[in-house]
């Protein structure tokens, strides 16, 4: 994740975030930039499940502490009443529970911690399914994807490369500990099959919509200010953003099932021109839950229905406590401070860690599951980046002059302990 992409300029936001898709009847879905129109009905299967108290709870703690529509949902006594669409005025009415000993089970397809059987010692991670989501694409879509930069000759740093070595790493450790591990990405092709060039057309509909009459085809310039204004651009962002992570979300959701995606990202600050970078001192850590939506984000008809059943599902209640112990054991490892995200607007703090984030990430809202986003290391810090130069070896070398591990097997072996430590007291143990 790179922070200085929060400063775009405010057209890109718009076009970007707050898509508006124009009706084509009356009463049609409000949706995001490629949303799926929101299955209402399949919240009837969570009607009892959740008491009132405990809904309130997540709605004012974790999923909308930045406040929404009085209309948008209502919380009563017994029901809470969740608007499906506003110019129809049509309201989904979810049932409370009396009491926690008269909820009825939650339907879901992953497994909390504490419903998987005891495990022996040395298999703490047996019957657990978790899928490795290595950030970005890396390779030749680097550049585009803006995950890339260069220091004189060295070679080039590729966010999706780091992260996918990361995830080669962890597998075979996972595997050894009982898991049963997927791959969501395990190459630098993308997963969606759609090209910048199939979306030309509506980016030049998202651009007109947003005040370009006339946008320009092609950028110019890597370091045109203006660049977001043109087709091309948008027509990437559409790509690599919100069509390969959709995509990815269908294959999570629909093939591999896991209990668990841990998403695999490295972080950065402002590096300026990615050919002559600026290299800094600051490096941290920090990882994300879902969360914290934005009130502008609750008005799409799919991102609040994805909340909503998000939020029923009690996905939070899992990988909260998770993510804290994963922060934990990467904070030792690592030797990190937290970031401090510089505003709240988009980001509430949670846990207990003083690393953990809510934040309404595409990702972490689609996965039907417990999702663990980690970003440690700024790639273009001077320890991270001698780090990253250095490349995978075993044991330990002299890098700074400071012994270390190498940055990857560093990033892994903190991430395993974390899921050792977790899964290890939330199961039991077997004989």
């Amino acid at each position: 994740m790179f922070h200085f992409k929060q400063v775009r300029t405010a057209l890109a936001i718009i076009a970007l975030h707050l898509l508006i898709v124009l009706p084509a009847s009356p009463a049609a879905d409000n949706l995001g930039i490629l949303g799926a129109h929101p299955k209402w009905a399949v919240l009837e299967n969570y009607q009892e499940t959740i008491t009132h108290d405990e809904f309130a709870r997540l709605i004012q703690g974790v999923y909308c502490t930045h406040g929404f529509a009085p209309d948008l949902i209502e919380i009563n006594e017994k029901t809470a009443r969740i608007l499906i669409n506003r110019e129809a005025q049509k309201f989904f009415t979810l049932r409370f529970a009396e009491n926690d000993a008269s909820r009825e089970p939650i339907p879901r397809l992953w497994h909390p911690a504490e419903s998987l059987p005891p495990a022996k010692q040395e298999k703490p991670l047996s019957s657990l399914r978790i899928a490795l989501d290595p950030g970005h694409l890396g390779g030749k879509w680097a550049k585009m994807e803006e995950r890339w930069f260069q220091v004189g000759e060295t070679p080039p740093v590729q966010e999706g490369d780091l992260t996918l070595r990361v995830a080669r790493l962890l597998a075979p450790r996972l595997r050894k500990l009982g898991a049963k591990v997927f791959f969501v990405r395990n190459s630098n092709e993308p997963i969606t099959p759609k090209r910048p060039d199939d979306f030309k057309e509506l980016a030049r509909r998202i651009l007109i919509k947003n005040g370009v009459p006339q946008p320009r085809v092609d950028v110019l310039d890597p370091s045109d200010p203006e660049k977001e204004q043109t087709i091309r651009w948008q027509s990437e962002i559409l790509f690599y953003r919100y069509s390969e992570i959709r995509r990815r979300a269908a294959l999570v959701n629909f093939k591999l099932h896991p209990d668990l995606v841990l998403c695999l990202h490295f972080n950065a600050e402002g590096w300026g021109d990615p050919n002559a970078p600026t290299l800094i001192d600051t490096n941290h850590l920090h990882l994300l839950v879902n969360g914290s939506y934005l009130k502008d984000e609750l008005e799409f008809d799919d991102e609040r229905f994805e909340m909503i059943r998000r939020l029923l599902s009690r996905s939070y209640d899992e990988e909260l406590p998770l993510a804290d112990t994963i922060a934990d054991a990467m904070a030792r490892e690592t030797k990190l401070p937290p970031y401090e995200y510089p505003t709240t607007n988009s980001t509430t703090k949670v846990g207990t860690s003083g690393y953990v984030y809510a934040r309404n990430l595409l990702a972490t809202r689609l996965y039907r599951c417990p999702v663990v986003y980690c970003e440690p290391y700024v790639m273009n810090s001077n320890d991270a980046f001698a780090r990253i130069q250095a490349g995978d070896y075993e044991g330990m070398r002299n890098v700074n002059g400071v012994e270390r591990k190498s940055i990857f097997r560093e990033y892994a072996d903190s991430v395993v302990d974390g899921l050792v430590e977790y899964y290890s007291k939330a199961r039991g143990r077997g004989d």
